[in-house]
């Protein structure tokens, strides 16, 4: 199930691309590695889920945690620039 969803993810975020290209509009890098990202992440959940539980509740918490250190690293260096500034 959540293999179809990813599958339609990625077509929608490729058709996102054609139709911004389409227009001539310009698309932000960190736009493309956010759906990237989010696809990414459903073919992920996706794998994770087709395996046996304890191991499954080991990797989503590892998941967990780099996406919260990755969030509490962000904002720090936010908070650096902010401060050079």
């Amino acid at each position: 199930m959540l293999t179809i969803v990813g599958i339609i993810l990625s077509l929608a975020f490729i058709g996102w691309l054609i139709w911004h290209a389409g227009k001539r509009r310009p698309i932000k890098a960190y736009m493309a590695m956010y759906g990237l990202s989010c696809v990414a992440g459903i073919f992920t959940l996706a794998f994770f889920l087709s395996m046996d539980i304890p191991r499954m509740i080991k990797i989503l918490v590892c998941i967990i945690l780099g996406s919260t250190l990755i969030y509490v690293a962000a904002q720090l260096q936010q908070r650096a620039k902010a401060k050079q500034l």
